[in-house]
């Protein structure tokens, strides 16, 4: 059971920094850290790789049940 938990906390973080990166791309928000401008393209690459561990997560929820 704690590990189903876990996979499903994991699965939404995941999901709430792609959909983060989502609203960053379509609203063309700018993102400096610190000296450094954070490009846009970046973005493209927080958003796939999040959503894919987002599905990821879910997916193994499913099976551990």
């Amino acid at each position: 059971m704690n590990g189903h938990a876990y996979l499903v906390i994991s699965g939404i973080i995941f999901g709430v920094v792609a959909v983060l990166h989502v609203l960053r791309v379509v609203n063309s928000w700018a993102f400096q850290l610190g000296p450094w401008w954070i490009p846009m393209w970046a973005s493209w690459f927080g958003m796939i790789v999040p959503a894919l561990l987002c599905l990821w997560a879910f997916w193994l929820a499913t099976r551990s049940q």
